[in-house]
Formats: structure tokens, sequence, C-alpha cells
């Protein structure tokens, strides 16, 4: 019989030195439940919450179109064949 030796590997958190964004939101939100349990805060009223959500969407959206208005400038003819290959393949789809 062959036995295989394969070292131990050493324990590590997942998020050891990564900090994502999708580690910070679940912080945030540990957080913001702890601060319920304690109540700190009560739920926020619905048209509060939407005024927020609609406002970091603005926000995203608008860097999003400065990026892609940067890289239009930065590099035209590329941009111009990305979008002329595009819309040849939704031409294609449409036309079936």
């Amino acid at each position: 019989m062959t036995d295989t030796f394969s070292a131990p590997t050493p324990a590590r958190d997942i998020e050891d030195d990564v900090d994502t964004t999708s580690a910070r939101l679940g912080r945030e939100a540990d957080a913001i439940l702890a601060d319920a349990e304690n109540g700190a805060i009560g739920p926020r009223p619905l048209r509060e919450a939407v005024r927020e959500d609609a406002l970091v969407a603005r926000n995203w959206g608008r860097e999003r179109a400065l990026r892609l208005r940067g890289a239009v400038e930065t590099e035209p003819v590329k941009a111009s064949l990305y979008a002329l290959g595009l819309g040849v393949v939704i031409g294609l789809l449409i036309a079936r």
C-alpha cells in the first residue's frame, strides 16, 4: 500500500488579507444587526431607504459613465470597433 503525504496547511481565515466589497458589506451588516439588537436604531422608513438606494444607483451610474467616456476618449477607434461588433451581434440576434 502506498500512503501519500500531504503537508498540513496552516489554518487561515478566508478574509485574512482581502478587503473585498462583499467582505466590507458583511461587516457593515453585522454592525447594523448588532446595533438593532441593542436598540440603537430602528427600522428605516421605506421612503428614506428608497431615496438612499436611488442616490447610490445614481452615483454608480455617473461613475461608470465617466469611466466609459474616458475610455472612449483615450481609444476612439477601439471603442468604435467594439460598438460596431456589438451592433452586428444584436442585428443578427434580432434577425432570427
